[in-house]
């Protein structure tokens, strides 16, 4: 059975705190005289009070024996009673007919009412409802709690919830389970059945390799797991289609993977089949994407080598193109020698020192390469991985997304394509026309279809270089969105989870006033230009004044801000700080933080059951300090006594997710946010993100080599609170574009601290990005770097400035933000509504696309408000200074992270995706819970510093940072001493009394 502290259910504190017994349970005036008026008697008076105020509390009535003491006597002291009565009284009223006409009228005043069996029918059906998106035993009890008091219900006992909100999910699960199995043939029966066997010349069950990822993409690799792909695709197209809620089928799916083939061949036969389906389907989609990212990369790799490939031929020629330049300087010459055309080219002729072929050979050659024109020397790579891509693209289904089917047709003249082996072919045998190549960019189409030279005959095409344009044209596509992939999830047509327009009428106008924007076009744009008019011209108005900034040749160059001096005093209290907080091992803050807050409630069984494991907190203690800290389960058998490498792996795999792990993060923060000192380290509105590397092993797909930070990895990508402490955490690949990601922390952030404005590094000033946060109502403020390049856009084509004007080009185009803001707004509320996520749309809109008219509409409202911005950022040092403050802490918490990361050489050992994507929330809690610990920890020694006569101020206070590892020891004897007395969390230290 469920236990009763992990649910929402209203219980008493044995020892409410002084301020709680003032503020919930004193009698006002009103409730003295309601008193009064039914009941004479001071016991049966003072029972009413109390039935009444624990009643205002709870939602249900309980017996006066089981109210604390201490709400008895607040109660009675406030009713005007000396002393309780004795305890035989209130057991005896606790019986009487009394208590009984007293709760009737309490229930009347109150204006509630029992659970009759209508009320029961209705309870079932919310619990139903709210099974259909949930899965635990405790989130159904909470919805039913909600629905309860929303319709003046008293509330029934928890065990009557706990029963329902049971059979309520498993008649849901076992609906959808019984539909799927239902639909399913006895061929795909057995098919699964057979999954689930290990044949006798395997080492594995077929279950087990439905599970395998790509290693690192090479040749072999790929092709075999484009053989997994092939063998997929027949599997799921005999299945049936799912439809069920994203939260549920995300459930099943998270549950399946978790299920080895014996687990699964235990489950009853329904069951057995619906997780079978989900999860084949759910991987057959998961693979899709994995093809389509083995061809980015193999496309990418192609144009990586070879552009090394021409900077080595630069290298190697560049003794060359100086001969060819020494001879054109003495064709000049020769030219400029005086007389008639027969004497300068008797000159010209002497002044060559090699054949004029040759010359003009080792022209054309050197010009094929001019200008970063690495095109040529894609032919090499190319052959070996010819087949891998044509294989690619042969096994997912690819499909454009506009009206405009001209990449379908490439596509097909491919396939056409694949046996053929002559260099040079007819666009007739590939069933297109010249209007076809109209995408072709001028580099390409001289090599494609040359420069009218009699080599190529019109309506012909090279077929090696017609083939790797449309590889790369492909490419672009797919990454802006302009193709999209049947059955994929990250590259499947994006506009089907936007919500429809009905939906869109019926939520824009709630949805502005909560944005704080106009949605009727015209009031937008107008708004907007003013704004961006009267901008400009304050900052205009006080150039001349601003002593870091100044415009040269057309050029803005910014000057350093002055830093921010230091409080005198502040490196004495750092210092008295360090000596004070108490020597501790990293387990110990760990095991303190769990018994503060007990986190391990927050994790159990991924099917949701009840808990059924032996000395649960030690066993997550365990494993969270495993992953957290990067031992590994070896290790940490080793260093922890009592539980072995399979238990702490298990309970992994078993019992922790990737959203329980950010339960548990959300309720750290909350608690670190109700203490007095973070206050003085910010207001909680402002959050920086920031990305840092983690090494990997090569054999995955997620590894790459990042050239900023060097070596092979992914990226841990942060959104960190100006409070100091984390609120997000994402693990993405290093090839990718960081600010794509920049707004989903904000969005998914459920925490007591809720920015309104993120930071971020220089790749967050992307025009989508800028027009996608304004409409979501946050306020993007980024820090720039290299602003002399960037381009300031007017308002107006006529607004001229008397200083800032030379910063202006082209002015914005009112017209596209105005024809396309309902398209737009409807990107945004799908987001708000959590039918897509801010980063997925990024992505499709971090590429220009001349086919996706909604990224030249995000693009000009972006420019409308980084020009803004930009404007802010040159006229405001504050701002700046804000800015630099909060990425600033942003890169500590950073390395703050790493140095909890300490085991293993600080290299993620796992090579499965979703694992790592837990070893990133692993060690974000870890470092959350170090913090909250050093912060509770630094209020104490400041409370008894003030006590001491210390001078400490706000001023010196705001200097200070939590990110302290001096008094902790990550190494030595890693002892869980869980039976240890620890002082309580008390918010309530104020440490200026």
């Amino acid at each position: 059975m469920s236990h009763l502290p992990e649910s929402a259910y209203p219980r008493l504190k044995g020892e409410p705190s002084p301020k709680e017994l003032a503020e919930l349970y004193t009698p006002n005036s009103e409730e003295l005289a309601l008193a009064s008026q039914h009941v004479r008697a001071s016991t049966a008076r003072l029972a009413f009070l109390i039935h009444l105020k624990v009643f205002q509390r709870l939602g249900y009535f309980v017996r006066l024996t089981a109210v604390p003491v201490a709400i008895q006597q607040h109660v009675a002291q406030a009713s005007g009673l000396q002393r309780l009565p004795p305890r035989k009284q209130l057991l005896a009223y606790d019986d009487s007919g009394a208590q009984r006409r007293h709760m009737k009228a309490l229930r009347e005043h109150l204006k509630v009412r029992t659970l009759d069996e209508q009320g029961r029918v209705w309870l079932s059906e919310v619990a139903e409802q709210a099974a259909e998106t949930k899965h635990t035993v405790e989130d159904i009890i909470n919805v039913m709690l909600e629905e309860l008091v929303r319709a003046r219900y008293e509330l029934p006992g928890f065990t009557t919830l706990e029963r329902g909100a049971m059979a309520a999910r498993e008649q849901v699960n076992a609906g959808y389970c019984r539909a799927i199995a239902n639909a399913l043939s006895e061929r795909s029966k057995k098919r699964i059945d057979d999954l689930l066997k290990t044949a006798d010349d395997a080492q594995v069950s077929a279950w087990h390799t439905l599970k395998r990822e790509p290693r690192k993409p090479t040749n072999k690799e790929v092709s075999q797991y484009l053989a997994h792909l092939q063998q997929l695709q027949l599997l799921a197209a005999e299945l049936p289609k799912v439809t069920m809620p994203a939260a549920k089928y995300k459930y099943f799916r998270t549950l399946a993977r978790a299920l080895d083939a014996a687990e699964m061949a235990e489950l009853r036969p329904e069951r057995r089949y619906a997780l079978a389906v989900i999860f084949i389907r759910s991987q057959y989609s998961k693979t899709l994407d994995d093809v389509a990212d083995l061809f980015l990369r193999l496309v990418g790799n192609l144009e990586n080598h070879a552009q090394q490939q021409l900077n080595q031929y630069q290298l190697e020629h560049a003794q060359r193109t100086d001969l060819l330049v020494g001879e054109l300087r003495q064709v000049l010459l020769a030219m400029q020698q005086k007389g008639g055309i027969t004497r300068r080219l008797k000159a010209i002729e002497g002044a060559l020192t090699q054949d004029v072929d040759t010359l003009l050979a080792e022209c054309e050659e050197h010009l094929a390469y001019a200008g970063k024109n690495y095109l040529p020397f894609l032919l090499k790579p190319y052959r070996p991985v010819r087949a891998l891509l044509f294989n690619c693209l042969n096994l997912v289904s690819l499909k454009s997304t506009s009206t405009d089917r001209g990449t379908e047709r490439l596509l097909a003249a491919l396939k056409i394509l694949r046996p053929q082996r002559q260099e040079v072919v007819s666009l007739q045998s590939l069933d297109l026309t010249e209007k076809d190549l109209g995408w072709l960019p001028e580099k390409w189409r001289r090599l494609v279809i040359g420069k009218g030279d009699e080599d190529i005959p019109k309506g012909h095409v090279r077929r090696r270089y017609f083939e790797l344009a449309v590889l790369l044209h492909v490419k672009d596509e797919l990454k802006s969105g302009d193709l999209c992939i049947e059955h994929s999830e990250r590259y499947d047509d994006y506009r089907e989870q936007l919500v429809d327009w009905d939906t869109y009428e019926q939520e824009v106008a709630q949805y502005g006033a909560e944005a704080g924007i106009a949605t009727h076009a015209g009031e937008l744009c107008d708004g907007l230009k003013s704004w961006l008019i009267q901008t400009a011209r304050e900052v205009d108005a006080s150039f001349p004044e601003n002593t870091y900034a100044e415009i040269q040749n057309g050029r803005l160059f910014l000057r350093r801000t002055p830093r921010n001096i230091q409080a005198e005093g502040l490196q004495d209290l750092d210092d008295e700080l360090n000596e004070r907080l108490p020597t501790t091992s990293i387990v110990d803050v760990l095991v303190d933080t769990e018994k503060w807050l007990n986190l391990h409630r927050h994790f159990g069984p991924l099917s949701g059951n009840a808990r059924k494991l032996d000395n649960p907190r030690a066993r997550f203690v365990t494993t969270l300090f495993c992953y957290g800290c990067n031992l590994g389960p070896t290790q940490t058998a080793r260093s922890v006594k009592g539980f072995s490498r399979k238990q702490i792996a298990w309970l992994n795999l078993k019992q922790i997710s990737e959203e329980q792990l950010d339960q548990a993060i959300v309720k750290v923060i909350n608690a670190y946010n109700k203490f007095e000192l973070p206050r003085y380290w910010g207001s909680g509105k402002h959050a920086a993100a920031d990305g840092t590397q983690w090494n990997l092993y090569e054999q995955n797909l997620m590894a790459e080599h990042h050239i900023r930070y060097g070596g092979y990895g992914g990226i841990g990508y942060y959104h960190v609170s100006d409070k100091y402490i984390a609120l997000y955490s994402r693990f993405i690949p290093c090839g990718v574009y960081e600010g794509n990601y920049i707004l989903d922390g904000l969005l998914e952030n459920t925490s007591d601290i809720q920015p309104d404005t993120v930071h971020g590094d220089t790749q967050a000033q992307s025009f989508p990005v800028f027009g996608l946060a304004h409409l979501l109502g946050i306020n993007l403020m980024p820090r720039i770097r290299g602003i002399k390049d960037l381009i300031f856009f007017r308002a107006d084509r006529r607004t001229a400035y008397q200083h800032i004007d030379a910063l202006f080009s082209e002015p914005i185009n009112w017209k596209l933000i105005q024809t396309h803001l309902p398209d737009m707004l409807r990107v945004a509320i799908s987001i708000k509504l959590g039918k897509i996520t801010a980063s997925t749309i990024l992505r499709r809109l971090g590429s220009g696309s001349r086919k996706n008219k909604l990224y030249f509409a995000f693009r000009e409202l972006g420019k409308v408000v980084r020009t803004g911005f930009l404007l802010r950022y040159i006229g405001d040092v504050e701002l700046r200074q804000t800015i630099q403050a909060a990425t600033n802490k942003s890169e500590e918490f950073n390395g703050f992270i790493k140095w909890a990361f300490f085991g293993g050489q600080g290299i993620i050992a796992e090579n499965i995706r979703h694992e790592q994507r837990k070893v990133i929330k692993y060690n974000h809690l870890v470092a959350n819970m170090l913090i909250l610990h050093n912060v509770e920890r630094m209020t104490r020694a400041m409370k008894d510093m003030q006590a001491e006569g210390w001078a400490l101020t706000p001023e010196l206070l705001a200097g200070l940072a939590p990110y302290r590892i001096g008094h902790i020891n990550r190494f030595g004897d890693y002892t869980l001493d869980l039976d240890k007395e620890i002082e309580p969390l008390d918010f309530n230290i104020r440490i200026f009394s």
